[in-house]
């Protein structure tokens, strides 16, 4: 029997869609506690009431912003629906935060460290900057075993998105970026803020140098390479957050080709890439040649449920190096050092015990069930009529609205059935019309948010 049968047996059992509680329980043993909906409240900064000013000038680079960060407004935008609509039962499909809990193989290890430290054995204050040897060492083993990166290439972080920020700094104002359009938006705000970019031009919704790789249907979501204009720094997702799409071997050697013929270094975002269920790289190291041109950064957040607990790695080979011959790792090495003083002990130890068999098992239990929930969402939406991409490799669903404004659909699914979704604008000006659908939640709420999709549009 199909996901989409039980769904539709679901949708007719009950009159009151929108608001109707659901006993599903996936697991059977397992009770899966239900978030309570609080509201989350984003507060502007007031201006000073005084007249008196500081002579200190403004970030230039920030003023150049647009609006709030997206996830920050989408955030907002949920917290004025609940006060219009207290009662409402609110899903939260939209930002990509995990809803299971972390496996107890690996909580335990870290309720372990932790109460260590109330010992004079166990106790460890300051570690090394780039991560504990014995981490470093299994995640080299785990993800790059035969690929040549070894466990000094490794810097364990507090998450991916913190160590792209990192990398900007490495990098300076002086260059011009690259990103897919569309793609996560740290890339391009984090380059704004760096001073790497010109002021933001409405009529085509982009900043002037930075290179937008448009990404979308009619090319399979991978850029054409040979219309661009040479970058210096390409950031680079895959699997892509928002699409959903996984670059194939052939693709990520044109990439790597690309890079090596212009001089410029890929920073590969592979913070899903235990979600690739075929033969497409993993890892942007599978592709020869890549580790003379490419970065990789990573997190346990999408994988064991660590997006609270704050931890990832960066990978940068020896063979790096910039165009006086120095290498990239050790300019990393001395930002590391300057600005951070290492990943929490305690993640640390979860971390490791993620890449034990029994931890490797339970992340990828956890994936299958975010997996199950992908499928759900995509025949809900592919039995409406939609167009949908993504939802194979990646825990998101792409769901394309032609010709309407993806604001527009966010706030219509919001006020209708009470459902946050990603307006894929927000992403860039390549995501207009489309929405990304996260498949991060619990199953009875991803079964009752596509109850109230059917509803809508039916």
């Amino acid at each position: 029997m199909s996901i989409t049968h039980n769904l539709t047996t679901s949708l007719s059992s009950t009159s009151s869609a929108f608001l109707a509680p659901s006993s599903f329980n996936s697991r059977g043993h397992v009770s899966l506690p239900v978030k309570s909906v609080g509201i989350c409240k984003c507060v502007a900064t007031p201006e000073a009431e005084t007249g008196y000013k500081t002579r200190v000038t403004r970030n230039p680079n920030l003023g150049k912003l647009q609006a709030g960060y997206l996830f920050p407004e989408i955030a907002r935008r949920r917290s004025a629906h609940l006060l219009k609509y207290p009662d409402a039962k609110v899903i939260s499909l939209g930002i990509g935060d995990t809803t299971e809990p972390i496996p107890e193989v690996i909580t335990d290890a870290m309720s372990k460290r932790s109460q260590a430290l109330s010992t004079v054995k166990g106790y460890s204050g300051y570690g090394a900057e780039q991560g504990e040897k014995p981490l470093r060492s299994a995640i080299a083993s785990t993800f790059y075993s035969d690929l040549g990166i070894e466990e000094d290439d490794i810097f364990v972080s507090d998450g991916a998105k913190c160590d792209i920020s990192r990398l900007q700094i490495v990098f300076g104002s002086n260059v011009k970026m690259a990103v897919q359009d569309p793609s996560y938006p740290a890339y391009v705000d984090s380059s704004v803020i760096m001073g790497q970019t010109g002021l933001y031009q409405k009529d085509v919704e982009k900043f002037a140098n930075i290179e937008y790789m448009r990404c979308n249907p009619e090319n399979g979501f991978f850029p054409d390479l040979s219309s661009i204009s040479r970058p210096d720094i390409i950031f680079f997702c895959s699997p892509n957050n928002p699409t959903g799409a996984a670059a194939t071997r052939e693709q990520l050697t044109q990439l790597v080709q690309f890079a090596k013929d212009n001089g410029s270094i890929v920073i590969h975002d592979s913070a899903y890439a235990m979600y690739i269920s075929g033969d497409n790289p993993r890892s942007i190291f599978e592709i020869p040649g890549a580790k003379e041109v490419a970065i990789e950064t990573s997190s346990f957040s999408k994988y064991a449920g660590f997006t609270g607990v704050r931890l990832g790695w960066t990978v940068i080979p020896k063979e790096l190096l910039f165009s006086d011959g120095f290498p990239v790792a050790r300019d990393f090495n001395r930002i590391v050092c300057t600005c951070f003083n290492g990943a929490s002990n305690i993640s640390q130890a979860g971390g490791l015990a993620c890449l034990s068999p029994e931890g490797l098992k339970a992340m990828r239990e956890v994936i299958g069930f975010y997996r199950e929930n992908t499928n759900i969402i995509v025949e809900t939406f592919d039995s409406l009529g939609f167009k949908v991409y993504g939802g194979k490799d990646a825990p998101y669903v792409w769901v394309h609205f032609p010709g309407r404004s993806s604001w527009d659909v966010f706030a219509e699914i919001l006020e209708k059935t009470h459902v946050v979704t990603t307006p894929g604008s927000g992403f860039g000006p390549g995501g207009e019309g489309f929405v990304r659908v996260s498949a991060f939640g619990h199953r009875e709420n991803v079964l009752e948010a596509c109850r109230r999709f059917k509803q809508l549009y039916k």
